[in-house]
């Protein structure tokens, strides 16, 4: 059953996120100092601008914080998450780094890293993304 709250409406965020897996890790990046659950790691991607494709918002968000050209693929997982002042519906897709991409720097980012299987349940995950982590985990070695 759902929960509704009368009177309270909550704005809710279409967001892409890419899980770029290579060499047997994943890429993770770290939310900056000062932004909506800083510091934590998430899988990279960010909000769909009205009108625009979610593949699309994914290259672009890739481009942005990690400099990266990407070549998004199938959708591997969609969830959803509420905040406490906010909701956002998490598509989840399968990334690879184009021919000729240079390799991640954290541009608009904290940090990134490359995180192996075992990591995952050691980092600090932001409390959206934890929900694809078992996904993400069968990827792996």
């Amino acid at each position: 059953m759902l929960e509704t709250i009368p009177g309270r409406h909550m704005p809710t965020f279409v967001v892409a996120a890419g899980v770029l897996v290579q060499d047997g890790r994943v890429l993770l990046t770290q939310r900056k100092p000062g932004t909506h659950q800083a510091l934590s790691w998430e899988f990279p991607g960010g909000k769909v601008e009205e009108g625009e494709d979610p593949r699309n918002a994914l290259a672009r968000e890739l481009r942005e914080e990690i400099a990266v050209l990407a070549v998004v693929g199938d959708v591997i997982d969609v969830t959803f998450h509420r905040y406490s002042d906010h909701s956002v519906l998490l598509i989840f897709y399968a990334v690879s780094l184009a021919p000729g991409s240079p390799p991640p720097r954290p541009v608009d980012i904290a940090d990134f890293r490359w995180a192996a299987s075992r990591d995952l349940g050691e980092m600090e995950l932001s409390p959206a993304d934890r929900a694809v982590v078992n996904r993400v985990r069968r990827l792996l070695p």
